[in-house]
């Protein structure tokens, strides 16, 4: 018997196999096609329109945004329990600055960025040269965000007298769309190129799958993970600001409720297309299959607390289903 015929026999993999591989790459996506088609049928009036469409679009603009942050610092090896608080902090300054100094809109979003920035840096330095975990410290940092937070606004929310500039950031559209979903692809599109076509974005892959193995090849892995809290800070201050803008007001609490969803949406998209892979597309794909399910069972008339149920079982199901794969297919 020669090498030829030895081969294929050592290559091919059975059936079964390449179903599970299939399932673990694509079952996300399965999930997110079979609950559109499901919707789409029970309510074809008001689920299937292209207004509803842009409205699930504009619901998962925010949670994009800080999940997309999130995913920097959960390829490069780490986490971040500090964004809610971040984007709460963000919000509340960027109104602050409005209405107490009476400075212009784009200098209030600056500042609201910069605050992100600045937990960023902090919450790396932590990590990196204090040698602090990474859920100890951001959840630390985090606390603290929530005191300069409390010391600004004294518990009570901040609103701006005359909004109407400050809410066109949100509630204007261009071609019928509006401007979050604009902020969302164009930030989408930028990070993904970062992260599969720029030396920095390969260089956070490399320190998250092998940091010893990325520091013998030259890469200077500290400074990659400060990077990565940075860009991940930088785009939760953005998320509250841009909350502050849907309704004119700040709360010390707004943006507390993104930490989950970031998760959830992060985790989820792991499971869409790659291998347990965290990855841009898959974590916007992550956060639009949570923003369908929230907008089924607002039409379909169920009690909120529903919505957290699913938030849940999106987690479980997408990460479970990939990883239970990914074992079968490796017996």
């Amino acid at each position: 018997m020669t090498a030829t015929t030895i081969q294929p026999a050592l290559v091919q993999q059975p059936r079964s196999a390449q179903l599970w591989l299939l399932l673990g790459r694509y079952g996300a996506l399965m999930m997110l096609a079979a609950l559109v088609l499901v919707m789409s049928a029970l309510k074809p009036d008001t689920f299937a329109t292209g207004n509803n469409v842009v409205n699930i679009l504009n619901q998962s603009a925010l949670s994009a945004v800080i999940a997309m942050g999130l995913t920097f610092t959960l390829v490069t090896g780490e986490f971040d329990l500090s964004i809610g608080n971040t984007a709460s902090l963000a919000g509340v300054v960027a109104c602050t600055v409005i209405v107490r100094h009476d400075l212009s809109i784009p200098v209030a979003i600056l500042s609201g960025i910069l605050v992100g920035i600045l937990i960023g840096l902090l919450n790396g330095f932590v990590v990196t040269v204090l040698g602090v975990n990474a859920l100890v410290a951001t959840l630390g940092v985090g606390t603290l965000a929530v005191g300069v937070n409390y010391a600004i606004a004294g518990g009570t929310p901040v609103s701006l007298s005359d909004p109407d500039g400050f809410l066109e950031i949100s509630l204007g559209r261009f071609l019928g769309i509006p401007y979050p979903v604009y902020i969302m692809a164009g930030l989408a599109l930028l990070a993904w190129v970062v992260l599969n076509r720029t030396v920095l974005g390969r260089s956070m892959q490399a320190a998250g799958g092998n940091a010893t193995a990325a520091e013998l090849s030259g890469i200077r892995v500290d400074r990659v993970r400060v990077v990565g809290f940075v860009i991940c800070g930088a785009l939760a201050g953005l998320t509250g600001v841009l909350l502050a803008t849907r309704t004119g007001s700040a709360a010390v609490s707004a943006g507390d409720t993104y930490l989950l969803a970031a998760f959830a949406a992060a985790f989820f998209g792991s499971a869409v297309l790659r291998d347990g892979q965290f990855h841009i597309i898959g974590t916007v794909i992550g956060v639009i299959t949570v923003a369908v399910g929230f907008n089924a069972i607002a039409l379909l008339g169920m009690e909120t607390y529903w919505q957290y149920f699913f938030q849940g079982l999106v987690l479980i199901i997408g990460v479970g289903v990939g990883t239970v794969a990914r074992r079968r297919a490796a017996k």
